[in-house]
């Protein structure tokens, strides 16, 4: 299903003006966006983007800084390619949708030096009906080999002070609450003395993407990256003073440049997503439509799937990741010193199997099953601390693994890398290799500590490698990766589809352990409009026990029950987590219902209305079995919102059941007061419906026979 179509042949339209300034342009298809090129008197080059006839990113300059070459930003003469026009349509092999358009207009700028070197680099264009994507090519020549980047010179050039969504450019974690500002009040460095975190640093005043901004006549703008390989991650420097922003790698300790590159090769996608209002921001497939096709082919063997598993325990102190074994003569030995509180075993596991084959959940996590728990924490040389095949005594791999599948039930693997990358490289193989052997085709990672080798971050080259690299790997074991302590999602999962979800966020766990008290009931209504941009969100939802009476009196998470379950819909990923215990399950029946409804593969989206920070509503239909379902969400205001059932067929009846905020309901005083109704609803259906402070709404509409 796939068309190209070209406007014109590959021709050259010959060169930009070398004195004086000349200009070429690029619409979008719908003729909203145009993005016109410039060099000016020194040979720069230029870009200004038009929305509407309106300049939204104004004269923004773009170059590169080497430690091994002279520096690459002026003295260019220029060559076009007259612009391509491509129109083609792909499916997800699971997703937000089933059938995605890919419709731009592409056009090559050739730059080269006028100087005896004669460096080339070429910028390509792509312009979207939903913004706009650029990158670098260093094609093969024969003055430039190598590259050592020390700076990428990329700028986007505001033209007001726009209302701001960001979080500080931190090299090694994205885990902070989101700040609401002007672009001119954004002060990366003031939260440094906030952070208490396993790793964290913040070297200047910038933000990590995606960063959304909106401006007083509504246009939202979301800045991010694509297809981000081989490269390091890219923060945003903020210029307050000049409202403008400017591409900052993230860097190493190890070396005085940012990325080593041989040509030729391409740079990671540069992506401004434009659009007149919130929801069309999350309706995007720009980041993802930015990536290759498909590199892996079926992936079938990957089910999308709810799941539980033995983590929330841990955090609620109810159990551990250990087990309590010693160190003897170089071997860990159980030496009946066992604490009893090792959450990882065969019986718990059991429990967990049988709650999720009962209750339409496909999978089990399983944390703190293998040897090493004990002593990675604290210590700086963690190297071949953690074993990635050795279980604790107290839990069967073998026997856990039949029980699942004699229930139907799949187990998700999971490896805590420790961030001890040496270790987890030369056990991947092994590690994958096992879970293949008991057909387990999904892992959860992670990377919590500071980056060893030392002098690494999360988010530069070695880890982009590292992370990506991994993927690779477990796609040859028929293995799907949820990566937690990540570097950001790029739209990836279109290139290798086996990369299903990752962190990336502050994350539930927040509520259960932070002393600030946890995330405020604003905080998804703002990631939904900022970090979910980049792709699936491993958040874990679904906590019913919200003020965690039994073990933290002094922690909860801030919303209503029906804000929990409205999560499912909202925040997406393939895998979804009923993250809370088992007990506070089966004492909550009513509610359940709707976790064992709900889908996790989606063949349509469409996202209601919403505000950034504010509120979202998004409903999805499941691919397998056409069903709808709703989630709608909002900060600590009360609101009333109307629902337009205008998604959902013609001539058809449906079966809504309604999980709402009780009318007492409220995310401190009274989180757990929730109505139930059941009514019939159809094309032509508008309701509206009352969202407690801190509430949610969630639907599941089914067609009536």
């Amino acid at each position: 299903m796939k068309s190209i179509k070209f406007l014109f042949i590959f021709t050259l339209i010959g060169f930009f003006s070398s004195c004086g300034v000349d200009s070429s342009k690029v619409f979008s298809p719908d003729e909203n966006t145009k993005v016109q090129f410039y060099l000016n008197n020194e040979g720069r080059f230029f870009y200004i983007v038009n929305y509407k006839e309106k300049a939204v990113i104004d004269t923004s300059f773009v170059g590169f800084e080497f430690t091994n070459a002279p520096e690459l930003t002026k003295g260019f003469i220029a060559k076009v390619k007259k612009p391509i026009e491509v129109e083609e349509t792909w499916q997800m092999p699971w997703g937000e949708q089933l059938d995605v358009e890919n419709n731009y207009n592409e056009i090559k700028i050739k730059l080269q030096e006028r100087d005896d070197l004669q460096r080339k680099v070429n910028l390509v264009f792509r312009v979207f009906n939903d913004g706009v994507g650029f990158r670098y090519e260093f094609p093969e020549q024969e003055n430039l080999k190598e590259v050592l980047i020390k700076e990428e010179h990329t700028e986007f050039n505001l033209t007001e002070d726009y209302k701001t969504f960001w979080i500080p450019g931190d090299w090694d974690i994205y885990e902070h609450l989101y700040s609401t500002t002007k672009f001119s009040e954004i002060d990366a460095k003031s939260y440094i003395p906030k952070t208490n975190l396993a790793q964290s640093y913040i070297p200047e005043n910038a933000v990590n993407t995606p960063v959304t901004l909106v401006s007083k006549n509504g246009v939202h703008l979301s800045f991010h990256e694509a297809a981000l390989v081989d490269y390091a991650g890219m923060t945003l420097k903020v210029d307050t003073k000049n409202l403008s922003l400017k591409s900052s790698l993230v860097g190493s300790r190890n070396t005085d440049y940012k990325v080593k590159r041989t040509l030729p090769f391409k740079t990671p996608w540069r992506t401004i997503q434009i659009t007149d209002n919130a929801p069309d921001l999350i309706a995007s497939n720009l980041i993802v439509n930015l990536n290759e096709p498909n590199k892996l082919g079926d992936v079938s063997w990957f089910t999308p799937m709810k799941y539980t598993g033995v983590w929330w325990e841990m955090h609620l102190g109810k159990s551990s990741w250990d087990y309590g074994m010693e160190m003897i003569d170089g071997k860990w030995t159980d030496t009946g010193k066992a604490h009893g509180k090792h959450g990882a075993t065969t019986e718990n596991v059991k429990r967990f199997i049988d709650f999720s084959a009962k209750n339409n959940i496909g999978g089990v996590l399983v944390e703190g099953w293998n040897t090493g728990w004990e002593r990675w924490i604290g210590f700086e040389d963690r190297e071949g601390v953690f074993d990635f095949v050795t279980p604790y005594p107290d839990y069967n791999l073998e026997e856990v693994t039949a029980y699942a599948k004699e229930k139907g039930v799949q187990i998700i693997m999971h490896h805590e890398t420790s961030a001890a990358t040496q270790t987890y490289e030369k056990q991947q193989d092994t590690a994958y290799a096992l879970m293949q052997k008991y057909g387990i085709h999904a892992v959860k990672s992670g990377y919590v500590g500071k980056i060893l080798p030392k002098g690494e971050y999360h988010h530069g080259q070695y880890m982009v490698n590292q992370y990506n690299n991994a993927a690779i790997k477990a796609a040859k074991y028929q293995v799907a990766v949820n990566a937690h302590e990540p570097i950001k999602a790029t739209g990836l999962r279109r290139t290798y589809p086996n990369i299903i979800s990752r962190e990336g966020l502050r994350g539930q766990e927040f509520n259960a352990w932070s002393q600030d008290g946890g995330n405020p009931p604003e905080h998804l209504s703002i990631v939904a409009f900022t970090r979910m941009l980049a792709g699936p969100i491993d958040f874990t939802p679904g906590i019913f026990n919200i003020k965690f009476d039994e073990y933290k009196k002094e922690n909860q998470v801030n919303t209503t029950l029906a804000h929990q379950l409205a999560l499912y819909v909202v925040i997406y990923s393939p895998v979804q987590m009923a993250a809370d215990l088992v007990e506070h399950y089966e004492a909550n029946p009513k509610p359940l219902e709707f976790i064992k409804d709900v889908g996790v593969d989606w063949s349509e989206t469409k996202v209601l209305n919403g505000e950034i920070g504010n509120f979202v509503t998004i409903s999805r239909k499941e691919r397998k079995t056409e069903n709808w379902f709703l989630g709608s969400i909002t900060d600590e205001n009360a609101r009333e919102i109307e629902v337009d059932f205008s998604f959902l067929d013609k001539d058809q009846t449906y079966q809504a059941k309604i999980y709402k905020d009780g009318k007492n309901a409220h995310w401190n005083d009274n989180p757990l007061d929730i109505d139930f109704d059941t009514i019939n609803v159809d094309k032509n259906t508008k309701l509206k419906f009352n969202l407690a402070a801190g509430g949610g709404l969630a639907i599941s509409i089914k067609k009536k026979n």
